[in-house]
């Protein structure tokens, strides 16, 4: 059986951190699949939305950290499983263990039950207006668009499925460039179908989402998300005029964001990111010593690490830093911000604009306590610039450098610390798969 033929709708709970408001006599544990594919009342819509965003954070951890180890960040040191000091750091990748398999499921387990609630709305008679259908349709589409954007991450070329629509007759897997054209062909019809909407969702959104709470913002959450996805492609100029509709801006907060919220309250969960300082071997995120020895004097991101009382060691593996990008056990994470949209519009201009591309390069530096860049405006030059602006400000937050290493085929510069270590390509698919 594939591993999608597995995936079954959860149930939907309404957690403290996000506002429920139940019809008369709704199921107070949530819809099922069924209910659902038969149509769906507003009431059942907001409690699946708020499911399908509390499912999305859903393995994020194992998914962070092995994406992460990849790309030499940090080394996740855990007694009790120390493949992530053996398989990840080798290469020597397992099929069928839970960092393959646990954050591929989590992901299409997203999209299964986005899907699900589509078929409901469509065969819903005379709940939702077709604007109201339109938006629910483009909000739901750009979910689905960014969780396949986080399986392909991890695939690569090994490609994905994008159509699971059906369950009993799953589409095909496609290669990466055909994939990742299908996910921009995606957020470009879902921006459509929030352009055709009105100007209120059909339900409400979580505090992670206050600055898209409006179709008219979620638009720009849809443009930023499609923006990563095209300067992942090197679309750069698509990339520009995505980022010119997205939340970017270059006079504001670098930390506006859309996110992910935890608390520790009734059925929630804390953030599985948040290690507290000298942890044990047990279980602990020790940085990488060459992100502290390539840190630039006065970088004030440096703070996104700790120092240890002493050196922990597993497996012959060492740091005395821990990784401390979360301050407390429910701190918020990120889905994208402004920093990142800065980053990307640094690359989609380093070629046909490279005074620009500066200026956003500065921008990032500035805010790091850094003075302004003095090195060349070459897009060599360039490149190595962004990619390191983006290894101090995403550091330990989506495994980001990993991907950015590979798609400027530069997986070779990063680390290996003993002999034997690999930094590999991509993660295997799924044996459960059966391809």
């Amino acid at each position: 059986m594939k591993l999608i033929h597995k995936i079954l709708f959860l149930s939907v709970i309404c957690l403290m951190t996000l506002s429920c408001e139940l019809e008369d006599g709704e199921n107070l544990n949530g819809p099922t699949a069924e209910s659902i594919q038969d149509g769906i009342t507003r009431g059942e819509l907001e409690q699946a939305i708020t499911g399908v965003l509390s499912d999305m954070r859903l393995r994020i951890d194992t998914q962070v950290d092995g994406q992460s180890l990849a790309g030499r960040e940090y080394y996740r040191f855990q007694s009790s499983d120390p493949r992530w000091s053996s398989d990840v750091m080798t290469g020597n990748l397992d099929n069928n263990t839970f960092y393959t398999t646990t954050p591929y499921s989590a992901r299409y387990t997203v999209i299964k039950n986005a899907n699900l609630i589509i078929e409901g709305i469509g065969n819903s008679e005379g709940i939702f207006t077709e604007a109201e259908k339109s938006l629910s349709e483009g909000f739901l589409n750009t979910i689905k668009a960014h969780e396949l954007l986080m399986v392909l991450n991890q695939q690569y070329q090994n490609g994905i499925r994008v159509d699971v629509s059906d369950p009993n007759n799953l589409g095909p897997f496609l290669g990466y460039d055909e994939a990742i054209a299908f996910i921009s062909t995606l957020l470009g019809d879902a921006a459509t179908q929030l352009q055709n909407g009105g100007d209120e969702f059909p339900f409400s959104l979580p505090e992670g989402f206050t600055i898209a709470a409006t179709p008219a913002d979620f638009f720009q959450f849809n443009k930023a998300i499609h923006a990563r996805v095209e300067v992942y492609r090197g679309n750069y100029t698509d990339a520009e005029s995505l980022l010119e509709d997205s939340f970017m801006d270059l006079n504001g907060d670098l930390s506006e964001s859309i996110y992910f919220t935890f608390s520790q309250s009734g059925l929630d969960f804390p953030n599985p990111l948040f290690f507290s300082v000298n942890q044990t071997v047990a279980n602990a995120r020790i940085a990488h010593p060459s992100f502290i020895e390539d840190t630039l004097t006065g970088d004030s991101r440096i703070s996104k690490v700790v120092r240890r009382e002493e050196v922990l060691t597993q497996s012959d593996l060492s740091g005395i830093y821990n990784v401390f990008v979360y301050d407390n056990i429910v701190d918020n994470v990120d889905i994208i911000r402004n920093e990142e949209l800065i980053l990307l519009y640094a690359e989609a201009l380093h070629i046909s604009n490279p005074s620009e591309a500066i200026n956003a390069i500065n921008i990032v530096r500035n805010a790091a306590e850094l003075d302004d860049y003095t090195g060349g405006d070459s897009p060599a030059e360039l490149v190595d610039e962004i990619l390191l602006q983006r290894r101090y400000s995403l550091f330990a937050e989506g495994g980001h450098r990993w991907i950015d290493m590979r798609r400027f085929n530069r997986l070779d510069q990063l680390p290996n610390d003993r002999p034997g270590d690999n930094v590999f390509v991509q993660f295997p698919t799924p044996a459960a798969e059966n391809r």
